[in-house]
Parts: C-alpha cells; sequence; structure tokens
C-alpha cells in the first residue's frame, strides 16, 4: 500500500529490536525466522510453518520451537565468553550452567545438553526434582552440575551418588545447617564433595528481582557464616573440598552498573577466601543476563542496557581486574544464564477467533413521538456536529447525557429502547470526537482515553494463564505482533482478550517505540480468513509456568528444524500433543472413563423413556466421549 511499508511497520512492532537477531519482518509483510544469524541462506517464513502446521492437523493454539535458535544461544553465550577471555589473557576458563527451572521440557534440556557438548556446558538444578532429572540427563563427565536452593538429606545422598559416579556435582551452601548435614553423610559414605558457598551480596540488581541481593535476600551465608563455613571443613579435613564461590543478584538484570558492582564484590570475597588458604577453583556469577523484551535497550523491567558482549566483557575484566591486584590465580567462570538460553527459541501462535468493540451494535434511532428529552438532546448533538464546535464541550456534553439516562432508566424513567438509542448516538459521537482528534498535536486529557474506550477486543484462542502467565502475574512485557500482512497498514487499535472465563485474561499492555501503551495496532478481521498472532520470547519460565485455570492445559507443541535443501528451509521434526479433556481431568482427581459410563446412563433413560431414538442417544454418547479425548481448547474453521 502506498501509505505503509515495511520500514513503518518495524517501527511499529520493532520486531528486529526485540528479535535478537532472529526474527524480522520480510518484504512480504510475514514474519520470519534466521535461526542462525550467522548464515542468512535459511530463512523460515513464519506463514509456510501455519500452512504446514494446518496440513498436518495440528490444531491450534500451538507452541512452536525453533531448536536451532536454541542452539545457537548455547554457542553464542559460550564462544563469546571464550572470545572474550582469550582477548583478557584471562588464565581461567569458562564452564558455564543452564539452570533448568527456566524450562524443564525434556526436548529443551536435552537439546541444550547436546548443543552444550563441545564447551563441557552443564546443568544446574534447584529442587530433588530436578537433581534426579540433571543426573539422568547430565552424562558429560567434564561439565558441572550445580546444586542450588534448600536441601535435605535425600537431596544431599543424590548428591553424593553422583560423586559417586565420578560426575562434578557441586553442592551449594545455603545455609549453615546444610554443611553439618553435608559433611555428616559425606563422612558416613566415604565420599569427597565438591562444595559451594553462596554470598549473600551487599549489592542489589535492578529490575524485578532485585530482592535477590541484600541482606535480606532468602538465600546465601554472610561474610561471617562463610568464613565460619570455611574453618570448620578445615577442622573437618575437608577444606579441599571447597571449589565454588556463588553469588546471585537477581534474574532479568536491566542496568549493567549492577553486574559491574556485583563482581567487584564477589572478586574481593573470592580473593580473601583464597589468601586465607581455600583455593576455591569456581566462580559461580549466577544468572541475570537479561532479555530486551520491549527492544528498547534501556533500563526499562522488561529491557536492558547492555550486549550479551557487553555483559561478558564485564564479567571477564572484573574478575581478572581484581584477582591481579589481590595476587590470587584466574579462578574457572560459572553463570547460570537460563533466561537468555531459551527465550527465543519458543513462541506461541494463537488464531483470532473473534472481535469484540462497544460500538460495535447500533440501533434505530430515528424520532419517535413521545420519547424522552435525553434522547433529543444527544440526538441533537449529533445532528449539529461539525469541526467547529467545542470538542470538549460535546465531550462533556454527550458524556453527562449518557450517565443521566442510565440513573433514569434504574428509576424506570427511560425505557430499555430509549436507553439503547442513547447508547448508540455516544458512541456514534465518541467515534467522530476520536477522528476529530487522529492528528491533532494536542488532545484534551478527558478524551486521550478515547482511543482505549473505542478499542477493540480480540478474542483469541488461547488462556493467559497456561501460557503467558507473567503478563498476568508479574506485568511482564512480551512481544506481541501479527505473523502476516505486515506490509498492510493496521487499522485496528485492539488489546488482546483471551477464552477463559476470568476478567484478568486479557493481554492489555504493548511496547511501541519506547513508549507502553494499553492498544496495539492490528488488522482488520476478513470473514473466512484466519488471522494468527505470535507471542514471542516464551520459552522462559512461561512454558512451564502455566495452570489449569479453566482447565486449559498444555498446548500442542510444533518442533521446527532449519534444513537448507528443503524449499522452505524447514521441516517439523516432531508434534507433540498438549492436553486433552480427560488429561486435564485426570489431574484434577476426576474419573473421566466413570463420567463417560454416567452420562452414557442418563442418555439411556432417556432413550428408554421416549425422549429421545437410539440412534439420537447413540450419537450423543459418541459425541461426548469423543469431546473427552479432544483439544481443551477452541476447535476453529481455520
Amino acid at each position: 500500500m502506498s501509505d505503509w511499508s515495511i520500514e513503518e511497520a518495524e517501527k511499529l512492532y520493532g520486531v528486529s529490536r526485540w528479535g535478537g537477531g532472529y526474527f524480522e519482518i520480510g518484504e512480504n509483510g510475514n514474519v520470519q525466522v534466521t535461526p542462525v544469524p550467522s548464515d542468512n541462506s535459511i530463512r523460515i517464513d513464519f506463514k509456510a510453518v501455519i500452512d504446514e502446521i494446518r496440513e498436518e492437523g495440528v490444531q491450534f493454539p500451538v507452541v512452536v520451537r525453533f531448536h536451532d535458535v536454541l542452539r545457537s544461544q548455547v554457542a553464542n553465550l559460550n564462544t563469546t565468553f571464550r572470545s572474550v577471555i582469550a582477548e583478557a589473557e584471562y588464565q581461567g576458563k569458562y564452564q558455564g550452567v543452564y539452570p533448568v527451572k527456566v524450562n524443564q521440557m525434556r526436548e529443551v534440556v536435552e537439546e541444550i545438553v547436546d548443543a552444550g557438548a563441545p564447551f563441557n556446558y552443564g546443568l544446574e538444578a534447584g529442587s530433588k526434582a530436578e537433581l534426579i532429572t540433571v543426573l539422568a540427563m547430565n552424562i558429560n563427565e567434564d561439565s558441572l552440575t550445580v546444586l542450588n536452593g534448600y536441601k535435605d538429606e535425600e537431596f544431599m545422598r543424590l548428591a553424593l551418588l553422583g560423586r559417586k559416579l565420578g560426575r562434578k556435582i557441586v553442592v551449594v551452601v545455603e545455609k549453615y545447617s546444610e554443611l553439618i548435614l553435608l559433611v555428616r553423610i559425606a563422612k558416613e559414605l566415604g565420599i569427597d564433595p565438591i562444595i559451594g558457598v553462596r554470598s549473600k551480596m551487599t549489592v542489589k540488581g535492578r529490575g524485578k528481582w532485585e530482592s535477590s541481593g541484600g541482606e535480606r535476600a532468602k538465600f546465601g551465608l554472610t561474610i561471617a557464616e562463610i568464613i565460619k563455613t570455611a574453618r570448620y571443613l578445615k577442622e573437618q579435613g575437608l577444606s579441599h573440598c571447597l571449589k565454588l564461590l556463588h553469588f546471585h543478584i537477581g534474574s532479568q538484570l536491566t542496568d549493567i552498573r549492577a553486574v559491574k558492582e556485583a563482581m567487584t564484590e564477589g572478586a574481593r570475597i573470592y580473593a580473601e577466601l583464597h589468601k586465607m588458604g581455600f583455593e576455591l577453583e569456581y566462580v559461580d556469577v549466577g544468572g541475570g543476563l537479561g532479555i530486551d523484551y520491549d527492544g528498547s535497550n534501556s533500563t526499562n523491567e522488561s529491557s536492558r542496557n547492555y550486549s550479551m558482549q557487553e555483559y561478558v566483557a564485564d564479567v571477564v575484566y572484573g574478575m581478572k581486574e581484581v584477582c591481579d591486584l589481590e595476587g590470587v590465580p584466574h579462578p574457572t567462570l560459572v553463570s547460570e544464564s537460563g533466561r537468555a538460553i531459551t527465550a527465543h527459541h519458543s513462541c506461541v501462535i494463537t488464531d483470532v477467533v473473534g472481535e469484540i468493540r462497544s460500538n460495535s451494535a447500533e440501533i434505530d434511532t430515528s424520532v419517535k413521538a413521545g420519547e424522552h428529552l435525553f434522547v433529543k438532546n444527544i440526538r441533537e448533538l449529533v445532528d449539529t456536529f461539525d469541526q467547529q464546535m467545542n470538542m470538549q464541550e460535546v465531550f462533556n456534553d454527550a458524556s453527562q447525557y449518557k450517565e443521566q439516562a442510565v440513573d433514569a432508566f434504574k428509576l424506570r424513567v427511560l425505557t430499555l429502547e430509549e436507553l439503547g438509542k442513547i447508547e448508540t448516538l455516544y458512541w456514534q459521537l465518541m467515534t467522530r470526537l476520536k477522528a476529530h482528534y487522529a492528528d491533532a498535536e494536542y488532545v484534551p486529557e478527558d478524551l486521550q482515553e478515547l482511543d482505549y474506550s473505542l478499542s477493540s477486543q480480540y478474542l483469541c484462542n488461547f488462556s493467559v494463564f497456561q501460557s503467558a502467565a507473567d503478563t498476568w502475574a508479574i506485568d511482564q512485557l512480551l512481544p506481541v505482533v501479527p505473523l502476516t500482512r505486515m506490509n498492510e497498514k493496521p487499522d485496528v487499535n485492539c488489546s488482546l482478550v483471551d477464552i477463559t472465563c476470568d476478567s484478568d485474561g486479557k493481554i492489555d499492555q504493548f511496547t511501541i517505540g519506547r513508549e507502553i501503551t494499553d492498544i496495539l495496532p492490528m488488522h482488520k478481521l476478513h470473514k473466512d480468513e484466519p488471522y494468527y498472532i505470535g507471542l514471542f520470547l516464551t520459552g522462559a519460565y512461561q512454558d512451564v509456568m502455566g495452570d489449569m485455570h479453566n482447565l486449559f492445559g498444555r498446548l500442542n507443541e510444533v518442533h521446527i528444524f532449519s534444513y537448507d535443501d528443503d524449499p522452505q528451509d524447514f521441516y517439523i521434526e516432531e508434534v507433540v500433543k498438549g492436553s486433552s479433556v480427560e488429561d486435564v481431568l485426570s489431574i484434577m482427581q476426576y474419573n473421566p472413563r466413570a463420567m463417560a459410563s454416567d452420562v452414557k446412563r442418563l442418555i439411556d433413560r432417556h432413550v428408554a423413556s421416549g425422549n429421545m431414538n437410539p440412534r439420537e442417544g447413540v450419537r450423543w454418547t459418541d459425541f461426548y466421549e469423543n469431546c473427552l479425548s479432544g483439544y481443551t481448547y477452541l476447535k476453529t474453521q481455520s
């Protein structure tokens, strides 16, 4: 279209700003994926992905995983550390771990372990179930397994089983009593543990999770407790087991200054412990490497003001500077960057199944004998409206008439039809006022809400609570964009609502440029033409934090691999079926088989009594059983 371009679409939706080099808008107006940013010859069109999903008969909504993006991020983090270490002439090395709490899905963990094998990239676990998982998954004897979180005796014994199997299992002591427990069990079993201590830092991070640091932090030992721990191990003849210092100042760090400050403090603690005679080998800088969810490259809570390269440089050079000043060896650096590894690889595709508008229905507003004065007054405003009027006055009068009409209806003064006329005329006026101020430099404060009041709500076939839990729980911004038609000018301002029966089931915070808005321009829906939108950067936490609200279970999943010899540059490697109605009912302690029998019994009674013929009874029985085995989301025509 002449008044719209791909550049303007990019300015609006910011795909390349938050896309991390993986996503951009193609010249055809479709979102495209470059799964390996260094190889532009492979480019996947989202429209082709959607078409193939439909051909496979997979129902929407779906989670789409780009496994090449996951592998690329693993390689990117490790090669960046290696490059900076070489450039800085740092004498230690990097040996990162992936914290499985960020996304425990088997396919995700397997891919990360495989992609990380050349780098001896390990895993981190923070619970007993996660430890059981990583013991089976992380079979590389040269990689680390770091154990965080509070631990009981069974947890400690599992960790020592890993040591018995020749694995580098590091038990990070979070509180002093854990140390006593670990030493007792280790001596009982005759197994030397690898012990780490977590420092309760005075430095605080920046962003939503800044409380992870500071004196009121949930985890970690004070300086006095760290010294006490080291001396206790020396008394027990186990000082050689103290190998790692760990600190963490928060997830999704927004400001690079927090990283610099933490490295200075952490490096000093490491250096002093080393000079006290405790020859630690590792310093684990924790997680925190952020993702630019809103594309603003700022200190907004959903952004970061640094790149991965800058983050790595500050970690490496920060440690080197302190170690050189203190005359202690450069330790092996460990990080637990889960969000940065997984966020980009996964997105949710949902179809828009309807539009909700406040002014969608209109009734005949023509004059009728005996109608109330309120109807005449607001009709006069509509009939005499022109661009020379005082628009603030028009708005004030119309709003007053509408409020008075509602009160009059409650007092039985107005009929329902008269109230409907006033409502119709009111929204006609608001639409004209919005058009009047569309290109105005100044909009009166009262009228600034018109964009939101007149905006649509696009009804999307998904559950916010299942697929985008953080948008509801902590106001996390996730990029939301149409997957096609971006070469057309979007002409509908809207927010998104899901198909749950909860009024909180909505997304109404979006980023346009550096501004956070409550509406996002989308395209007009066309009859019999499906319209798909994508929720991006959902690979971290959103995949595993969804709940069972309204018994909407897990989504269908489609796993995509790039393939240069394919005409579309990709193939669907696997389809993982989402939750059926039977699945979610079973989780909630229902017995679907018994329920089907109960309903069949009721139908049989109606057949026996003559209220239903036998053939109809069979059809209803089959229908109920098919619904039990079916997908929990809406079955749309797309």
